[in-house]
């Protein structure tokens, strides 16, 4: 590879020293990182923790606020000593330029992992190596591209908006200068011959050029700071069309004047931003008014046992919980919020967080993050503060759970804005160049009106006010969704398998008998409190069914999936699972499911089920079935299989007996003979299924379900809708496609008239926040009325 010169500081680029990976140089001279594209071609970034040199010296010292820590504590999410996630205010997001630059920080910077962007709220969310890496350099490094976080501590900690003053002031200057320049321009405008105006032609001209100045170098400094910082890093934004419209235009202006050669396009200059701002302001109160993000996760559902003073426990949702609360926080179950361990044996996972899988121990005394993951049975916790469910939500969203899944609509939309502006800049020199030709007085107007109609803001709405407000919607009506993504992976599946036991039965009207040996005393706390810590469906079942009795720390828990529990309390150890598990390896096949119980390894005996199914069941499957493929996998023997043979359609797939490992494989199977599948379980022993099908969903009956593995959580009062969800779904991505299509036909009719000399920058400007307000509008009236099927 041939040697290039530093594009930071000319020195010859020393190719040897590979500091990321085999694709990353660094400069010797002044530590610059290249990042190689193909043979010969270095595309130059900035590594400002090898060299905080390199920050610009316009925000150096800027943020040494940040390297207090009593200031980080405020700031970040979480903090494990070896990763830090915070989510910050970027008022910069307008785009989906924005979007993709955000979401590829990583690239920029390898100590920050899994970015993303909420366009409706302008912020982002990153996690970063804290120990090589600090919150300041991040700030700093968002700061030199040109996406400046808005940080306002009494905000953070009120949950107070953002407002943008500076946007208000810079509107503000350019409406009262665009004001005086139309007033100034009448004589040219309507041609007057009077002596004093001809005299004193000159001096108005000049005012016009001194009341442009604060617009250009004040109210569209956001257009330069972001034109120039997004070039610096190589990277081609959409405000560099706009930028370089704005200084054409009064650089053409001013010639103009100095000159004599006219009064200039100050007047297209004033107004072309005093529009471009007042669009912007107008955004940013639509979006204000339909931020459907924020919405939807206050009827997150997840549920939490309380334990009250008297004792007794009592399910809660999670965002009733307090300062001061005792939680039961089972096996498998989520921390929902920070607090100190009171009791029990904790064995946090915080993989769910910082993507580390390594479990941590904890003692009574300990203080326990939300997010983190109980895998040893129960324990008990006070909570330090109430729940944040945003918090939950991101929690829910990471990336980390979601690697394989496919996000077409966000590539769709990334591929467009990166490609957009060379588009857009091509059109407008070649029909610039063409008027210069055919008639040089147009050539101007052509090349700023082009540059300023054709902006891709329209493009970036579509899918996430689309699919947003679907969210919303779905959220409303007890189904919940990880994020928009879901949505397009539930409008293309085609064959659907159901879990039994939990999903097509109800777990509330299930009964239960008992054959054995009589329990003692002690067996019978020793069962209660080991069912206490499971979360499978048959568990909470019996747990609900069996007397109350004292609660005991265990000394060992441990749940073994598809085949049972066991707990150890002192010198006595007791199982309950399937009959193989429990070390009964002669019972005969039944009917009915059934739970065996063990004690000491001494069997004794079995509760027996009669379960109840969910109310709607046959009509739901005789709709789904003229659609798609139906099956049930069961790990209950097939006991049912006549009352579901009644039940169900005829050509539904029925697999009983299954571990599982087997429900897993049966999915991959239809997966690589090209089928999309969705797959409805509870979320705990369906958990390798939830995560391999293409949308897992976990039905809830008040039950922390709350899992990397699923996709979405559904109400189980909202079993029956289900069939509505995936129709809406669909009618999603078809608003979605004819949202692009909307967007492109203004794009594609706006340019014409443009490159045709028939629209004047002013126009344009006028036009362009329009077409995205039309957008959003369109798109939140679209799927509010195809919702309405919803009940």
């Amino acid at each position: 590879m041939e040697q290039s010169g530093c594009f930071h500081c000319g020195d010859p680029c020393d190719a040897s020293t590979i500091i990321f990976d085999e694709k990353s140089f660094c400069c010797q001279g002044c530590k610059t990182v290249y990042e190689i594209f193909s043979e010969n071609d270095l595309t130059c970034y900035y590594d400002l923790q090898s060299n905080p040199g390199t920050t610009p010296k316009d925000i150096q010292g800027k943020y040494d606020f940040l390297s207090q820590q009593n200031i980080i504590d405020k700031l970040v999410e979480f903090d494990d000593g070896k990763s830090q996630i915070v989510t910050l205010y970027i008022p910069q997001i307008h785009c989906s330029s924005c979007i993709w630059i955000l979401e590829n920080l990583n690239k920029l910077n390898t100590n920050i992992s899994s970015p993303q962007v909420d366009f409706g709220k302008k912020t982002v969310r990153l996690q970063f190596n804290s120990e090589t890496y600090s919150l300041k350099e991040v700030v700093i490094l968002l700061s030199s591209i040109g996406y400046e976080p808005y940080i306002s501590l009494a905000d953070f900690s009120t949950g107070k908006n953002h407002v943008n003053r500076s946007l208000i002031y810079k509107l503000g200057i350019a409406g009262f200068a665009f004001g005086n320049v139309m007033f100034l321009s009448f004589p040219e405008y309507f041609e007057v011959n009077e002596f004093w105006l001809e005299q004193y032609k000159p001096l108005f001209r000049w005012l016009m050029f001194a009341f442009s100045l604060p617009v250009v170098f004040y109210a569209a400094s956001d257009y330069f700071i972001s034109a120039y910082k997004g070039l610096r890093a190589k990277i081609l934004n959409i405000d560099v069309p706009i930028a370089l419209g704005i200084v054409v235009l009064f650089l053409r202006s001013t010639v103009d004047i100095m000159f004599d050669l006219g009064s200039g396009f100050f007047d297209s200059l004033t107004g072309l931003l005093f529009f471009l701002l007042l669009g912007k302001f107008f955004q940013q109160k639509t979006y204000s008014f339909l931020s459907f993000e924020r919405d939807y996760k206050s009827y997150f559902p997840i549920a939490i046992t309380k334990i009250l003073k008297n004792g007794t426990e009592q399910p809660v949702q999670v965002y009733d919980i307090e300062k001061g609360d005792r939680l039961l926080i089972r096996n498998e179950e989520l921390i929902p919020v920070d607090g100190v361990l009171i009791k029990g044996k904790a064995k946090i996972d915080y993989s769910f967080v910082s993507g580390e899988s390594e479990a941590v121990r904890k003692e009574s005394g300990d203080k326990l993050f939300a997010g983190g993951k109980q895998t040893s049975g129960s324990i008990e916790m006070e909570a330090l503060k109430s729940v944040e469910q945003s918090y939950l939500t991101q929690l829910w969203g990471n990336d980390v759970f979601n690697k394989t899944k496919e996000d077409d609509f966000t590539t769709l939309t990334n591929v467009i804005s990166k490609r957009f502006t060379i588009v857009v800049l091509s059109i407008a020199f070649v029909s610039t160049t063409f008027w210069l030709f055919a008639d040089s007085s147009k050539a101007l107007n052509v090349f700023t009106s082009v540059l300023i109609i054709a902006c891709p803001c329209a493009i970036a709405l579509a899918a996430p006010f689309t699919l947003g407000n679907m969210l919303r919607i779905f959220g409303k009506h007890k189904f919940y969704l990880k994020n928009a993504t879901v949505i397009e992976q539930m409008a293309a599946i085609d064959t659907i398998i159901f879990d039994k036991t939990g999903t097509i039965t109800s777990n509330k009207q299930s009964t239960a008998t008992y054959e054995g040996l009589s329990l003692s005393p002690s067996e019978e706390i020793l069962l209660k409190n080991t069912l206490r810590g499971s979360n499978h469906p048959l568990s909470r079942t019996l747990y609900s069914l069996l007397n109350q009795n004292d609660i005991i720390t265990l000394d060992q828990f441990e749940e073994h999936l598809g085949q049972g529990i066991e707990g150890v309390h002192q010198q006595d150890s007791i199982k309950i699972g399937s009959a193989n598990f429990v070390g009964k390896t002669n019972e005969m096949a039944l009917l009915n499911t059934s739970v065996h119980i063990s004690s000491n390894n001494d069997y004794k005996g079995k509760y027996t089920f009669y379960n109840s199914y969910r109310k709607g069941l046959s009509q739901l499957f005789n709709k789904l079935k003229k659609h798609y493929d139906l099956a049930i996998l069961s790990g209950d023997n097939e006991g049912e299989l006549e009352n579901l043979k009644k039940l169900l359609p005829v050509k539904t797939k029925m697999l009983f007996n299954q571990k599982p490992e087997d429900k897993l494989h049966y999915i991959k199977y239809h997966q690589s003979e090209g089928a999309k599948v969705m797959m409805i379980g509870d979320g705990l022993n369906d958990a390798g299924a939830l995560a391999q099908s293409n949308v897992g969903i976990a039905l809830s009956e008040n039950v922390n379900v709350f899992s990397p593995a699923c996709d979405a959580i559904l109400d189980a009062d909202k079993f029956n809708n289900l069939g509505n969800f995936i129709k809406l779904s669909k009618s999603a991505i078809k608003i979605v496609k004819w949202s692009f299509v909307l967007s492109f036909m203004y794009n594609v009719v706006g340019v014409y008239f443009a490159v045709t000399g028939q629209l004047a920058p002013v126009i344009a400007a006028i036009l362009m926040p329009l077409s995205s307000i039309s957008v959003v509008v369109f798109t939140t009236l679209a799927t509010n009325w195809t919702s309405r099927r919803l009940r």
